[in-house]
């Protein structure tokens, strides 16, 4: 998948047990987290590499990440890949991503199916190539039964064209029932969020979720994104007190 640099093989995700926290602890535990993957083109930048290396590292970090949020207890995993608004990229940086995707579907799926994880991408299919989609349907009803972790890859998305289109299929009622017309229903709402690369914004990313989801902001670019990053944030997480409202 789109997105990161810690080319290291990580551990089988079968093997991993480690929890977020010790049993025993009272800190609260992120159970789900949704990550801004930004950075990839200025990674490639600073390299000297064309801007599609950048986006083949960051896809790196992406597989590598996901194998440590499942060993440190994470559920659900959502990356933002590809926006509704990266179309306005130059042709062949978006002609780039789609081979990658593609060709990443194909070889790594089968991998991540064996290793439990669960596959969903929520976006617009309109204007996607009609083979992307067939491998975007053919991974996630692959993986449909893993329950390991879940990764929820955000293609083609947009937060407002999730929420313009979800009120189209609206027919009325409370907000479970909208909620049901989302992308992915099933979907748990962020306990955090992690945007890299020194941005402070959301940028369309998951608006309805998000109401109430924690943020945390990295300096690093999304290729250099370690599992001791991800620790950090986790931890500073935990930290927190959530109160949704309440005192």
């Amino acid at each position: 998948m789109a997105g990161g640099g810690d080319r290291a093989s990580a551990t089988d995700l079968r093997s991993a047990g480690s929890p977020a926290t010790d049993p025993g602890s009272s800190a609260q535990v992120a159970r789900y987290v949704a990550i801004i993957t930004d950075g990839n083109g200025r990674w490639a930048r600073a390299r000297g590499v064309s801007v599609n290396e950048g986006h083949s590292a960051g896809a790196d970090t992406v597989k590598a990440r996901l194998r440590d949020a499942a060993e440190l207890g994470i559920k659900e995993l959502t990356v933002y890949s590809f926006s509704t608004e990266n179309w306005s990229r130059p042709a062949e940086e978006v002609q780039g991503l789609m081979e990658m995707f593609s060709q990443r579907i194909a070889s790594e799926t089968p991998e991540l199916h064996e290793e439990g994880v669960r596959m969903r991408f929520i976006g617009r299919r309109e204007g996607v190539d009609a083979k992307l989609l067939e491998q975007m349907r053919g991974a996630e009803e692959l993986t449909g039964g893993n329950e390991r972790i879940t990764l929820f890859v955000a293609f083609n998305y947009g937060g407002r064209a999730e929420i313009v289109d979800a009120a189209r299929r609206f027919a009325g009622g409370d907000e479970e029932a909208f909620r049901q017309c989302l992308y992915a229903p099933e979907m748990h709402d962020p306990d955090l969020i992690i945007r890299t690369s020194g941005e402070r914004r959301l940028s369309n990313y998951l608006l309805w979720q998000s109401a109430y989801a924690e943020l945390v902001f990295r300096d690093e670019l999304w290729p250099d994104f370690t599992r001791e990053a991800l620790e950090e944030s986790l931890g500073e997480f935990a930290e927190r007190r959530r109160r949704f409202g309440g005192r």
